[in-house]
């Protein structure tokens, strides 16, 4: 009787694992890998820089002035 009692535990175990082995193989990944993620940092960090560049050229920086200048004058 304990033999049987035995195998059906082994049993019941192994079923258990087979579906949480199921279970995890059917689920998508989600999120990103490390090499995912140093694309996207390096994407960023290119991005930060053009942006930069922009903000800190000439014509934005005198449009930026313009604009305060003509906001000044509206309140005064």
């Amino acid at each position: 009787m304990d033999e049987e009692l035995q195998d059906r535990g082994r049993t019941s175990v192994r079923v258990t694992l087979a579906r949480r082995w199921a279970q995890a193989q059917a689920v998508d990944e989600e999120g990103m890998s490390t090499a995912e993620y140093a694309v996207g940092t390096v994407a960023a960090c290119a991005f930060a820089a053009v942006l930069y560049k922009v903000v800190t050229g000439g014509s934005v920086v005198a449009a930026l002035g313009d604009l305060v200048e003509s906001a000044l004058a509206t309140l005064a």
